[in-house]
């Protein structure tokens, strides 16, 4: 949650992200970078910060550099002071951009996931995985009917 201010200069704000996690930005490979619309107009968070880059190998490059960063940085992990930003300390994320629909499948597999001993619940190209432990395949979650299927088994 990077804290919103009046007059912000997004485009500085990713900068110092890439150079928080160690990777060259390349300004022309940004299509665009904007404050996106709150789900729940009435809460207090700040709005999501949505970057569009040119191609998802950028994207890539990006989320997996600031994965290695929180991997390295354990438990300082990035956050606002990492960017120099003022005031109160925010953790800061950075995913992958969902549609609502997926938000709410991932939402319900991590549900499930906790409520029936799965390991791991992830994203990848906007699609949901979940594996039960190190040894089992990955299965993909299309759809809500997949978590009736899983109970079954």
């Amino acid at each position: 949650m990077v804290p919103e201010k009046r007059h912000e200069n997004l485009l500085h704000l990713i900068q110092k992200l890439y150079d928080t996690v160690n990777v060259t930005l390349d300004t022309n490979c940004i299509c665009a970078v904007r404050r996106i619309a709150k789900i729940n107009p009435k809460s207090d968070r700040p709005r999501n910060i949505l970057l569009t880059l040119q191609t998802e190998r950028q994207r890539d490059i990006l989320l997996s550099a600031v994965k290695r960063y929180n991997k390295t940085n354990h438990p300082n992990h990035l956050n606002s002071t990492c960017l120099g930003i003022e005031g109160e300390y925010r953790a800061i994320y950075v995913n992958e951009h969902l549609s609502s629909t997926t938000k709410k499948l991932y939402a319900e597999a991590r549900k499930f996931a906790k409520d029936n001993s799965y390991k791991y619940v992830w994203i990848k190209y906007e699609r949901v995985y979940m594996r039960k432990n190190d040894n089992e395949s990955a299965l993909l979650i299309r759809d809500f009917s997949n978590f009736e299927k899983l109970k079954v088994k």
